[in-house]
């Protein structure tokens, strides 16, 4: 043994050998399904499925136990959301690649990949050969996300922490009562129920619809709802 790998033994590290099979964690609720990928990944020679989780919990817990070299994951799964297990699995353990294999085909599930850190993503109309070659490609450390999606799911990111930032400024802009009646608002009550759920003059009611409207920046009680709504202060549910 050279003092290197006497040294990693006595510290408990892996050493990786080139001749070492590649280790696949496949994350499937469908047992069917992770049988077949299973049965797929086993049939080459140079990967090894060390384990088959049918939940994001279960699937990280199997990544921390044998620390996978790709992890083939879909996208919707009993306890989470593919994406949400991908970014906990990286946070763990973020030497794995991630792949997706989903019967979710939208540009939003995409991204939301991207976002969570995929290197590729399938959906379910991939050959056993598509699979098999993006398993092996992330392996080796490839991305099969096209480099303008990858522009796009940043912009995006970009995009929604300007939203929260402005929400947040918006939001600190309203005193705890113009908030209530904000609300009341968006739920069709008219001044004088306001007035009788707030405990409030009616004057006063219209005082804050006032100027809720100019911190909105609209001009009629309809806008200020639409306009709270699309910020993200209210959510628009009927009336209650």
């Amino acid at each position: 043994m050279t003092d290197e790998a006497r040294g990693a033994f006595e510290e408990g590290v892996e050493i990786e050998r080139a001749d070492q099979p590649v280790r696949v964690l496949i994350i499937e609720d469908h047992p069917l399904l992770a049988s077949e990928i299973a049965r797929l990944i086993t049939g080459e020679t140079d990967f090894a499925v060390v384990g088959v989780s049918g939940t994001g919990v279960d699937g990280l817990n199997a990544t921390i136990q044998y620390k996978p070299h790709v992890v083939l994951i879909d996208y919707r799964l009993p306890d989470m959301r593919g994406p949400a297990a991908a970014e906990m699995i990286l946070s763990a353990y973020p030497a794995a690649a991630i792949v997706f294999l989903s019967g979710v085909e939208s540009e939003g599930a995409l991204l939301d990949a991207v976002d969570a850190g995929a290197t590729a993503y399938l959906t379910m109309h991939a050959t056993g050969d598509q699979i098999v070659e993006a398993v092996r490609r992330a392996a080796q450390g490839d991305s099969l996300i096209p480099v303008d999606l990858f522009v796009r799911a940043i912009a995006r990111k970009r995009k929604d922490v300007a939203a929260v930032r402005e929400r947040n400024q918006v939001l600190a802009g309203f005193t705890p009562r113009e908030l209530e009646v904000l609300r009341l608002l968006a739920i069709g009550l008219g001044t004088n129920d306001m007035s009788e759920r707030l405990g409030i003059a009616p004057h006063t009611i219209e005082w804050h619809i006032r100027h809720l409207i100019e911190k909105l920046h609209v001009h009629s009680k309809l806008q200020t709802v639409i306009a709270a709504a699309r910020l993200g202060l209210i959510e628009l549910t009927g009336s209650q």
